[in-house]
């Protein structure tokens, strides 16, 4: 037999029998349920990894890419930042000392944390700081408030903001906390509510100088580098015993774990979309067998082979496969240059840490979503094409 007969019938069966119409219906549905369920799929994993990564790099940029500080018995000091400036010329240094607040504007408060920073060296090691600093100069006692507190306390430039610290000090009998009045000489927008209402930054000096530290001594220091989980191992082993280090991701794992959880969820459920579509092409084989029996019989019985009639059921829903997941990525790619182009959905500022959707669809996640609509579609085929190549030739001839 000819080897052109198995594309001649799957041409053929492919084609729209006006006796047998749901047969065709069945398998329309089963190409749009395969393009939606590939459409939904690659714009939701590039929505979950856009705000995966937008929160990565919003949180590397407030928490820092890499934190050195003292353990219990140990300190920062100047000298201490000269040696790790010397041995890691590449790498961008900030010393800084903090403190527990309260900001208070008449009756509101607010808790958060006060950093003392050198204002040039922290222009380096955070991009968000420098923006806010290139338009303002600050001096002694002069505070750089985030977006936040500033709109929640209604503040304005050259206002003074009342700071409460954790830190007390005794007066007469009893001890009271340390109260500071800074005067507000600008404002950063992080893109993150929470640490745009909790993190204050006022100079180096003026912290030091209210809590009594010397000028050689530091909480900590913020570092700036590319690849922090490469560097977080060469600085370990500079340290001395006193002080250790730690990377930004180290107080947000159980916060990417869930994100991660979630976009693996996420993946799963719509992935039965696909396969929920897929039972259509079953359902539509299976018919077309029903259907095509007494042809499939003459076939064999003129000399066909039970593997090219498999071989043409197979490719039956192969087609009806692989033409859902091209018109699905087709469609899923629209879809992202529509919500990439234009600004459709408009996010709350105070929540997310962008206002438009981030979109960012991997290679692998895109590999994933193909690789796994064929898997489906594959399995699906290949019952009714085992179906269909056990046909009983002479049950079918004589009741014909």
């Amino acid at each position: 037999m000819k080897t052109s007969i198995v594309p001649y019938l799957v041409k053929r069966f492919l084609r729209f029998d006006k006796e047998q119409p749901f047969i065709f219906l069945s398998a329309l549905l089963a190409f749009l349920g395969i393009s939606l369920g590939v459409m939904v799929l690659i714009v939701a994993m590039a929505l979950m990894n856009g705000f995966d990564k937008e929160f990565k790099k919003k949180l590397t940029i407030m928490n820092y890419p890499l934190t050195i500080i003292p353990k219990f018995y140990g300190a920062v000091n100047e000298e201490l930042l000269i040696d790790l400036e010397t041995k890691f010329p590449h790498l961008s240094f900030s010393p800084y000392v903090q403190s527990a607040v309260m900001a208070r504007e008449g009756s509101k408060l607010e808790g958060g944390y006060l950093f003392g920073v050198d204002f040039a060296s922290e222009a380096k090691v955070n991009s968000v700081l420098n923006e806010a600093i290139q338009k303002t100069q600050l001096g002694k006692f002069d505070v750089l408030v985030g977006k936040s507190l500033k709109e929640e306390f209604a503040l304005g430039m050259d206002d003074k903001l009342m700071y409460i610290f954790t830190h007390v000090e005794p007066g007469g009998l009893a001890v009271t906390p340390k109260i500071k009045r800074f005067e507000v000489k600008g404002v950063f927008d992080s893109g993150l509510s929470a640490y745009d209402k909790a993190y204050s930054y006022t100079t180096l000096a003026s912290l030091q100088a209210l809590l009594h530290i010397p000028a050689n001594q530091y909480d900590g220091i913020h570092i700036f580098s590319a690849n922090p989980h490469e560097d977080i191992v060469a600085i370990k082993n500079e340290l001395p015993m006193t002080v250790t280090i730690k990377g930004w991701w180290e107080d947000n794992l159980n916060f990417f774990a869930a994100l991660e959880l979630e976009k693996v969820s996420l993946f799963i459920v719509l992935m039965l979309i696909i396969l929920i579509a897929s039972i259509n092409i079953i359902s539509s084989l299976l018919m077309t067998v029903m259907n095509r029996r007494s042809e499939i019989a003459l076939l064999l019985s003129l000399g066909a082979t039970t593997l090219e009639i498999k071989k043409v059921f197979l490719y039956l829903g192969i087609v009806i496969g692989i033409s859902g997941i091209i018109a699905g990525v087709a469609l899923g790619m629209c879809g992202l240059w529509i919500l990439g182009t234009f600004d459709i959905v408009s996010l709350p500022k105070d929540v997310y840490p962008t206002t438009t959707l981030p979109l960012d669809l991997s290679i692998k996640d895109f590999s994933l979503i193909v690789i796994g609509a064929f898997v489906i579609v594959i399995a699906s085929s290949f019952y009714p094409a085992k179906k269909a190549s056990e046909v009983d030739i002479l049950t079918v001839l004589r009741n014909e």
